[in-house]
């Protein structure tokens, strides 16, 4: 329950007030999504000096000296009415549009398409068609079809909603009855407001993370490797990711020594983060997450691309504050590995050292636990480099 009375919004003079921004509330109220957004928000408030002073509220006054913790992306409307004018505003990012925050964007619309939102850009699709894997945005039942017949020949392909998170919202169809029956539970108007992604299906897929925070005085950027593990009802769902982080931009991550995949896993991204800010008037990031997918098709054939951004906390945000924490604290540490855990069930064991983010029994995903921890012999100082 709320507190009745007016939240506390002092901080020390020059330092900013750290408020928490929910935007998905009905489904972060409560739960453990609530507690893991509010506990970062803690840590993240801890590495700038002060404290979280609550939940946003209309009605309430804040000083202009304001840092946001969202719990999705905004839009340029959303971040001019709350204060949040650059990267240095919060953690988290900031697009022109909704759609720009969703996964349709790493596709292009489907030749001949027509129906496409207000402020799409086409320069886009065309511009990252290299970078992404092989697939189709679509906003109407025409578009979805044609996006789907163009594909097929290679295989099934996988229908994505705009807003699913960790593998959610996602179907596996190879037959037009199969594909009807995803649009018909969509429904016309969602499909024309929020759109879907038709992407080809790949086997033997590896899920890299390349990411990249700004925090006041700290650039890191990193590269990982994602893990599923099965959740309380049997599925196969995120379980964490192994991040190597150094200080610096994507550049520095670039020299580290690394595999022909890797490297061109962060190569993409890189270049699809830089289409998007020219392609997108407005757009600025201080977290950028890119998921980066390789594997093969039903013909054999190996693709690798990005599959999906996030510009808000996300699942590896825990490892994240680890690393800046570290970088912090060492000022002459360059590589740091951290790695974030989400397990299901009972009588789970955290490691020694580990930092935990939330134990408890959601009532929806039932008992889970969440940690981070950092390999400490794996710190790497400047001039060991």
């Amino acid at each position: 329950m709320e507190p009745s009375h007016a939240p506390d919004v002092s901080a020390a003079p020059g330092l900013p007030v750290v408020i928490l921004y929910r935007q998905r509330r009905e489904a972060c109220r409560a739960g453990h999504e609530s507690e893991t957004l509010r506990e970062l928000a803690r840590q993240i408030a801890e590495l700038k000096g002060t404290q979280v002073a609550g939940e946003f509220r209309d009605a309430q006054a804040y000083p202009a000296n304001r840092y946001l913790i969202p719990d999705d992306t905004l839009t340029l409307a959303q971040a001019h009415k709350l204060g949040v004018r650059s990267v240095h505003d919060l953690y988290g990012g900031v697009v022109p549009f909704p759609f720009v925050a969703t996964k349709l964007i790493a596709h292009s619309l489907a030749g001949g398409a027509s129906a496409a939102p207000p402020g799409w850009s086409r320069a886009l699709g065309a511009r990252t068609a290299s970078l992404v894997l092989p697939g189709y945005a679509a906003f109407s039942r025409d578009d979805a079809r044609s996006a789907a017949r163009a594909l097929w020949d290679e295989g099934r392909v996988r229908v994505k909603r705009p807003y699913g998170i960790g593998g959610a919202g996602q179907a596996l169809i190879e037959k037009e009855d199969e594909l009807e029956a995803q649009l018909d539970a969509l429904g016309d108007e969602a499909l024309q407001r929020d759109g879907i992604s038709i992407e080809r299906h790949l086997e033997a897929l590896d899920t890299f993370s390349v990411g990249q925070v700004m925090l006041d005085d700290l650039v890191v950027s990193y590269y990982g490797v994602q893990h599923l593990t099965r959740n309380n009802h049997g599925h196969d769902v995120y379980g964490g990711s192994d991040l190597v982080v150094v200080r610096g931009g994507f550049d520095v991550l670039e020299r580290l020594d690394l595999t022909a995949d890797l490297r061109e896993c962060i190569a993409k991204a890189r270049a699809f983060d830089a289409a998007v800010q020219i392609d997108y008037a407005g757009f600025f990031a201080s977290r950028r997450n890119y998921d980066v997918a390789c594997g093969v098709d039903a013909a054999g054939v190996r693709h690798c691309g990005v599959l999906e951004q996030s510009w808000r906390v996300g699942g590896a945000t825990g490892a994240e504050i680890g690393a800046l924490r570290t970088f912090r604290a060492n000022p002459d540490a360059y590589v740091v590995r951290a790695s974030t855990r989400e397990i299901y069930g009972e009588n789970v064991h955290v490691p020694d050292g580990a930092c935990l983010v939330y134990h408890g029994i959601d009532s929806q995903a039932g008992p889970i636990t969440k940690f981070y921890t950092l390999d400490p012999d794996t710190v790497q100082r400047s001039s060991d480099s």
